[in-house]
């Protein structure tokens, strides 16, 4: 016996709506609450059973799901929302959980679910350490941001180009002691405290991110074959774009960081062209930063970068470039395969983690 199913997920329930292939049977229901316990019990209804499938939408909580579909020996099969969104066509009444659900076991059963790629759980968290810096790091960035528009509001002495971050500690609170009124003092040391806290999470997260990437088989790979792509920025590499066959073509990969140009078109007018900024956030941060290397002489890709910076702009030239690094990236990525997620234990040479 085989069962095909949808699963629609959410905070307090999940909704599920499955059908027996053979005889026809159907089961609705919900399962609340929406964690790891009840869904671990709701699934040892299936022990025993043939081949078992079940689809959900890629959102926000599916990767528990995920796990504990694969523990009961059901497989999941991840959705694209915005495809299924699509394929569920113009609403007719309103949508409801079980409707969802109710489609996604029809995407099923007819093959025609957006698949999306389930990475290992090694990978995931590669990748939510990845998304935490970058979250560290923007809050950091806020705070330095706060103390320069303190400081100018109450016409206090330019911190200079250095700023808060690489400037003079020692000159700033000059600055705030003799310039800045109580609440202004109170403000700017409030920040810089909430900075020095930062800093030290960001410090501590970056080892520990620099030492898994020097030990990931596709991370290696990457900082020995492109110039620019140090340890950081190839273990988000290996970790968004890794994988056995994930994309067909490299103008996917570039699709799916979200540095692809993307046109709107109606009628007659056509608004110019932006980023469609789709994707993870953090992997198109560091693929800028990797693509700024670029403006160095010594740099393969300079006479690119200077052409496109010469027509356009640097920031042009950049992400041009950062193009240029995920078409490599997903040609070296494929060749490796399922060893890119490969843990080597002897790290790598430092001559190729200072690429």
């Amino acid at each position: 016996m085989s069962i095909v199913g949808g699963l629609d997920i959410h905070r307090k329930q999940l909704t599920f709506d499955y059908v027996e292939v053979e005889t026809g049977r159907l089961e609705r229901g919900r399962i609340a609450p929406a964690d790891r316990e009840h869904l671990a019990g709701w699934l040892s209804r299936f022990d025993g059973v043939g081949e078992v499938a079940f689809a959900m939408e890629g959102c926000t909580g599916w990767r528990y799901v995920a796990e504990e579909m694969r523990a009961a020996g059901v497989e999941p099969h991840l959705a694209e929302p915005a495809d299924t969104s699509v394929l569920r066509g113009p609403k007719r009444r309103a949508k409801t959980d079980k409707a969802d659900a109710q489609l996604l076991r029809e995407l099923l059963a007819t093959g025609r679910v957006p698949e999306c790629y389930i990475p290992p759980s090694q990978v995931l968290e590669w990748r939510a350490q990845l998304e935490l810096y970058h979250d560290l790091r923007v809050a950091h960035t806020g705070w330095a941001q706060r103390i320069h528009a303190t400081c100018f509001h109450q016409g206090a002495t330019a911190l200079g180009e250095a700023g808060v971050v690489r400037g003079s500690r020692e000159r700033l609170d000059h600055i705030v002691a003799d310039q800045l009124s109580p609440t202004g003092r109170l403000q700017v040391n409030t920040a810089l405290s909430v900075m020095d806290t930062l800093a030290e999470h960001l410090d501590r997260l970056r080892r520990r991110l620099v030492a898994t990437a020097r030990h990931v088989n596709g991370a290696r790979a990457l900082m020995a074959a492109i110039y620019g792509v140090g340890p950081m920025t190839s273990l988000a590499l290996c970790a968004w774009l890794g994988g056995p066959e994930r994309f067909s073509s490299s103008r996917k990969a570039v699709r799916f960081t979200g540095l692809d140009i993307t046109v709107h078109s109606s009628d007659s007018k056509r608004s110019p062209g932006r980023l469609s900024r789709q994707g993870p956030e953090v992997l198109r941060w560091l693929l800028f930063e990797a693509a700024k290397t670029s403006a160095r002489p010594c740099a393969p890709g300079h006479s690119y970068y200077t052409d496109v910076k010469q027509r356009y702009d640097a920031n042009r030239a950049a992400l041009s470039q950062a193009r240029r690094i995920v078409r490599h990236a997903v040609h070296v990525l494929t060749d490796l395969g399922e060893d890119a997620f490969t843990i080597i234990a002897q790290p790598a040479s430092p001559t190729t983690v200072a690429r």
